[in-house]
């Protein structure tokens, strides 16, 4: 029987504005971006790049022009990005580091998406024109692929120093860097001081309907500003966006807690249903993923398919794996419901009270 409600579990990117955000949204100050004068964008950009630590901030319509803005600021063609083997910029972002920037991308294999000092050192090109240029190093925190794995802090401090080292430049996709915050206490500010630029995302787990920013000194900011028109990236009276953003800021970082322990919560109930196992453990922010074992008599996809006809949306990301998200428009309630499809439709029976 299909849940009373939909339970989307697919990604945090799905949220809804609330109605309080949708009132600022109404009310909020526009200007014409393009030309320099949206008051509200000027607010937000000022905001974001003080949580941040850093001079100057770059609103964007996306998480990918973060990204790609950030890249192409920071490189010419032919030069050669270091990142993680499960990096966004590599699997979501539609080869966009190759097509806009013409870079290569030079892959590290690390435990759920960190890396280390010695993981980086003998990927740094030697400075010779036979090869491209190791240019920029890129971290992801939260990291996506890796199950929402929060990288420490120490670790950040030591493997951007050995890239200052090789005189590299450093981005941070810090998309999902306030699950970070909130999941450690590390305050923004401190995880970014150690990068030249961070993107990160507010149509996420903050739930605004659209947005990211990039931080970091005037002269890296004014590239990103550059590239985000030369990609399309600038609209008009965008303020209507920016205010969203704001709000988000100012009301829906710390209550990200509740996705952890929502993520948690659901975790454990797939850990006790037969057939099943947690994959990438253990659930530090607000993602899981799961694993289907030989038991189960349908693959990832089709176990998804079969949780949508009972209202439960969630994502297969590989033939016996699926990912759920919580956000805030799920609350515990509704992660008990889910598990409880999960648990009947992976086993063919009806699961006893979660």
């Amino acid at each position: 029987m299909p849940t009373s409600q939909p339970i989307d579990l697919r990604s945090d990117t799905v949220t809804k504005p609330t109605p309080e955000m949708r009132r600022v949204m109404a009310s909020a100050e526009v200007g014409d971006e393009v030309l320099g004068d949206d008051p509200t964008v000027q607010k937000l950009e000022a905001k974001f790049a003080e949580k941040l630590g850093k001079p100057a901030a770059c609103f964007v319509p996306t998480g990918t022009m973060a990204n790609q803005t950030a890249i192409r600021a920071h490189t010419e063609p032919g030069d050669e990005v270091i990142c993680s083997e499960g990096g966004h910029i590599i699997h979501y972002e539609t080869g966009a580091p190759a097509a806009l920037a013409g870079v290569m991308i030079r892959t590290i294999r690390g435990e759920r998406g960190t890396f280390d000092v010695d993981d980086v050192t003998p990927l740094v090109r030697p400075d010779a024109y036979h090869f491209p240029h190791s240019k920029l190093l890129m971290l992801e925190n939260t990291h996506n692929r890796g199950g929402g794995t929060v990288w420490p802090l120490d670790q950040i401090q030591r493997v951007c120093a050995e890239g200052r080292r090789h005189n590299l430049k450093i981005h941070l996709d810090g998309a999902r860097l306030w699950n970070a915050h909130v999941a450690t206490g590390v305050r923004m500010s401190e995880y970014a001081k150690p990068f030249d630029t961070i993107s990160c995302c507010f149509s996420k787990g903050l739930g605004a309907p659209v947005g990211s920013a990039v931080a970091g000194d005037e002269v890296a900011i004014a590239r990103v500003r550059r590239f985000k028109k030369m990609f399309g990236g600038m609209v008009r009276q965008v303020g209507i966006l920016a205010a969203a953003a704001i709000y988000a800021m100012d009301n829906h970082i710390e209550r990200m807690a509740e996705d952890h322990a929502n993520a948690r919560r659901l975790a454990e109930h797939i850990g006790n249903i037969k057939g099943l196992s947690v994959a990438l453990g253990p659930v530090e922010t607000n993602i899981v993923y799961f694993d289907l074992g030989n038991g189960v008599n349908m693959n990832a996809a089709q176990l998804s398919e079969r949780l949508k006809a009972r209202n439960v949306h969630m994502m297969a990301t590989g033939p016996r794996r699926i990912r759920c998200v919580a956000h805030l428009d799920v609350n515990t309630a509704m992660i008990d419901e889910a598990a409880r499809a999960i648990d009947e439709v992976a086993t063919g029976r009806v699961a006893v009270s979660v």
